[in-house]
Parts: structure tokens; sequence; C-alpha cells
């Protein structure tokens, strides 16, 4: 079980006590970013509320988020079917080296053959 850490951050003025997993230098890092994400989004307009900029920040990494999940997925497809691929192309040698061998077996065996007409 994950030790749970009590970490204080300030954000945009406000204080906020997180409880988490993770390390309180990687929570100060999401602080520190989304304290400056907030404070590019009031710069650039003048109406927007650390409030509304809050949501703007949330609303643009649920949609990073959404959008990364959508490319993992497709890297997963993409895998599988590459595995998939491996998989069909492994059977094939399999089948072509059984035929190799049988092949083999049978010259071989013609070999074998000639060379005891021609000892006759």
């Amino acid at each position: 079980m994950a030790n749970i850490n009590k970490v204080k951050v300030i954000i945009c003025g406000k204080d906020f006590v997180l409880q988490t997993a993770e390390s309180s230098n990687y929570v100060f890092s999401l602080a520190r970013t989304m304290e400056t994400r907030i404070t590019e989004i009031t710069d650039a307009s003048s109406s927007a509320s650390p409030f509304t900029a809050a949501i703007m920040v949330g609303m643009n990494a649920l949609d990073d988020l959404n959008k990364s999940k959508a490319k993992l997925d497709a890297l997963r497809e993409q895998a599988k079917e590459y595995v998939d691929e491996a998989g069909k192309a492994r059977l094939e040698r399999d089948a072509a080296l059984q035929e190799v061998n049988a092949l083999r077996t049978k010259v071989a065996h013609l070999e074998q053959t000639l060379h005891e007409k021609n000892n006759k």
C-alpha cells in the first residue's frame, strides 16, 4: 500500500492541502504548472478571473488527456495488429520449414535410390 502524503501547495494565493501518494516535489511541480497556466490566461484576458482560468486549464487538461488516451488506444491496436501479423508469419515460417524438411527427406531418399541404381 502506498504512503499517503499531505502536501500543501499555494495556487493563485490560496492554500490547498492535498493528500496524495505522489512525491511532494511532483505535486509542487503540478501546482507551479497550474499557476503558470492560470496566470497566462488571466494576463491574456483581463476579464478572466482565476476561477474562470482554472476551469479553462482543467478543460484543456481533460482535452489533452482524452486525446492522449485515443492515441494510446490507437497504438495498442496497432501493436496488437503487429503481434497478430508476427504470429501469422511465424506459423507460415514453421510450415515452410516443415516443407523444406520434407523435401530434404525426399531428396535424400531419391539420391539414395539413384545411388543404388547406379551401383547395380
